[in-house]
């Protein structure tokens, strides 16, 4: 029976930055990603505090066709405004970013599907909020990882070049 030696990753510290070019393409995928759910989210957000509903108010206000109240729309704001902030800088920032708000997204889905009818239930979710966050979650982490995470990533990649010095 024979081992099989996988390469070794180097432990020191590698800076994407130095990596990917100002101007590459993938740049250009992170900034779409993080620009359009951005503006989705504070345009939500707006559209929320513009109908005055209550900051804890669990009633059946909806805005774009999901349940609201004043602190979903005050998260949304905040949240889409750093989105958006990403998409402007771009780059590996942008690409980190989707991928950190993609996992809250969904980590927040599952919290607020197990908060669902419980009194607990201060942003108002409804089944339709825990599947735009499912839903949300992993198309920002799909925009992160592109061309970032792959088996197959061609050898001019910038990554796989970082992974394989």
């Amino acid at each position: 029976m024979s081992v099989i030696h996988l390469p070794r990753v180097p432990l020191r510290g590698v800076r994407l930055d130095e990596h990917l070019p100002v101007d590459h393409r993938l740049s250009r995928v992170y900034r779409v990603g993080a620009g359009f759910f951005g503006a989705f989210l504070v345009t939500f957000g707006v559209l929320g505090l513009v109908d005055r509903i209550g900051f804890f108010s669990t009633g059946g206000d909806t805005v774009l066709g999901l349940n609201t109240n004043g602190a979903l729309s005050s998260l949304s704001i905040m949240i889409g405004v750093v989105l958006l902030a990403g998409a402007v800088i771009g780059g590996n920032l942008a690409s980190t970013l989707n991928m950190v708000t993609g996992v809250a997204f969904i980590v927040s889905g599952f919290a607020n599907l197990s908060l669902l009818e419980s009194d607990y239930n201060f942003l108002a979710f409804e089944l339709q909020n825990v599947l735009f966050s499912f839903v949300v979650g992993v198309l920002l982490m799909t925009f992160g990882m592109y061309g970032r995470v792959s088996a197959t990533l061609p050898h001019n990649n910038p990554y796989w070049r970082a992974r394989h010095q």
